[in-house]
């Protein structure tokens, strides 16, 4: 049976860009590499709020993208 080892993890901020010039929404990113793997969901957006405020653009979402091994 398989199984997976958690090893590694980001997080990304997703900011309001505005509108571009057809009115369509612009999205910006903001990815920070090699975050904890035990932070808890709460401890990511503490810091996703605290970073958002030294940002030029609204945050509007954040995401956290887990790395996986796969063993046999």
């Amino acid at each position: 049976m398989a199984t997976a080892a958690l090893i590694d993890s980001a997080m990304r901020l997703e900011l309001d860009g505005g509108l571009d010039a057809d009115n369509k929404p612009v999205m910006k990113y903001k990815n920070f590499a090699h975050v904890k793997t035990t932070s808890t969901p709460d401890q990511l957006e503490a810091v996703a709020t605290a970073l958002a405020g030294l940002q030029v653009y609204p945050l509007v979402g954040i995401r956290r993208n887990d790395s996986f091994a796969i063993q046999q």
